[in-house]
């Protein structure tokens, strides 16, 4: 029996969506929110979910693996490791905006707690 593999596909190839969701956490580490669809918000979110828990429990090989850009790599072990260190999880909200006036996608902010 075929079952359906978790994730959401996006429309694209699977190389094209791993680099897409390193470039929206750099991002969304960077400038702490970012605005996007609904999907790739709910994909992305995971993703740095795991990446700030890795950054907390200081391993920094599996961190690296995901963050290239220096600045961010920086920010996650010098600030969000710290900020996070007494919260057990739920680092990120995704909040609804108005539909995408151009073709109604549904678009959503996704943030960094504070």
């Amino acid at each position: 029996m075929v079952k359906q593999m978790g994730g959401r596909k996006l429309g694209v190839t699977s190389s094209h969506r791993r680099a897409l969701l390193r470039n929206m956490a750099t991002s969304l580490i960077l400038h702490e929110k970012v605005e996007t669809t609904v999907a790739k918000a709910k994909e992305l979110r995971p993703f740095v979910e795991k990446i700030i828990t890795q950054a907390r429990q200081g391993k920094h090989y599996l961190v690296r693996r995901k963050i290239q850009d220096k600045v961010v790599y920086q920010k996650l072990f010098d600030v969000l490791a710290p900020r996070y260190a007494q919260r057990p999880g739920g680092y990120i909200r995704i909040m609804r905006l108005a539909p995408r006036a151009s073709d109604n996608a549904k678009r959503g902010l996704i943030a960094l707690v504070s």
